[in-house]
């Protein structure tokens, strides 16, 4: 995160984060933060992004597993045309995507995505969000923190979910953009990347719900961060599962440490005050 702290000082008005080993495509850029994009309706739930820009079946790491196969995908003739602030882009990525550990053992087909306009996120609707290829509005840059006691394939998921009842609360919406990147993946070792993922696939589908009985409507995004951030630390063997240390699979299941109180993630409150205070 200390790049982002650089950024933050030298005055940036958006930052973007990237992946080292996607490689932007010609004229690589975000869309406006401000404008008309086709919509989807309000209060949907979790829903897949990849399904607006693709037939092929594959999803985005972080999206709730129990919904893979209930329903049929959502559809771009559903979408309105409608003017939003948007909080976060998430741009997508060809080739090899962000997707999880089940995906690639179980499909593992590369994916180039259909060229296609923008879509905007509606309130109470969510999307996973990652670090690979997005961006990030001044006003919103305390949602910028990454947790620091959850494991590195989740780390970036849950920023996202917390971030998404904050942006709602504050007026600001989720867009994801077409690929604009191409991702040459890194070596992975998938069994570890799937140890990695079981705190997300345990809990990533109560985060929104958590979050969004915490934080306060009409209250700055950097107290409902802070409100946010407790819920974490707080909620038990829950979604604290991932804040209170590595979880371990074995072949009874996984093992899940007990929650470290306070842990580290509750002291966010401290850094972004301190960075975004006046």
């Amino acid at each position: 995160m200390l790049g982002y702290l650089i950024a933050f000082g030298h005055g940036a008005d958006v930052v973007a984060n990237g992946d080292d080993d996607n490689v932007p495509k010609d004229g690589w850029a975000f869309p406006p933060f401000h404008g008309d994009f086709d919509t989807t309706a309000q209060g949907a739930g979790f829903v897949n992004a990849y399904a607006f820009f693709t037939e092929q079946f594959i999803w985005p790491r972080g999206l709730p597993l129990a919904g893979l196969l209930h329903g049929p995908g959502p559809r771009r003739a559903d979408l309105s045309r409608q003017r939003s602030s948007i909080g976060i882009w998430q741009g997508l990525a060809d080739g090899d995507p962000d997707v999880d550990a089940v995906y690639r053992r179980v499909v593992g087909r590369p994916c180039k995505f259909d060229d296609g306009p923008p879509i905007v996120f509606g309130a109470g609707t969510a999307t996973p969000l990652n670090s690979q290829n997005t961006a990030f509005r001044r006003e919103i840059f305390a949602l910028m923190y990454l947790p620091a006691h959850v494991t590195f394939r989740y780390t970036d998921i849950l920023r996202g979910l917390v971030a998404q009842p904050i942006l709602w609360a504050a007026g600001y919406r989720v867009g994801v953009t077409g690929a604009t990147v191409i991702q040459d993946r890194n070596p992975h070792d998938l069994q570890a990347d799937f140890e990695s993922e079981v705190p997300m696939y345990l809990t990533g589908h109560r985060v929104i719900a958590l979050c969004e009985a915490a934080i306060v409507p009409g209250a700055s995004v950097e107290e409902n961060l802070r409100r946010g951030s407790v819920t974490h630390s707080s909620c038990g063997a829950g979604l604290a599962r991932g804040f209170g240390g590595r979880t371990r699979v074995t072949p009874g299941g996984p093992i899940v440490p007990k929650l470290r109180e306070p842990g580290p993630d509750q002291k966010v409150a401290r850094w972004a005050s301190g960075l975004f205070r006046g």
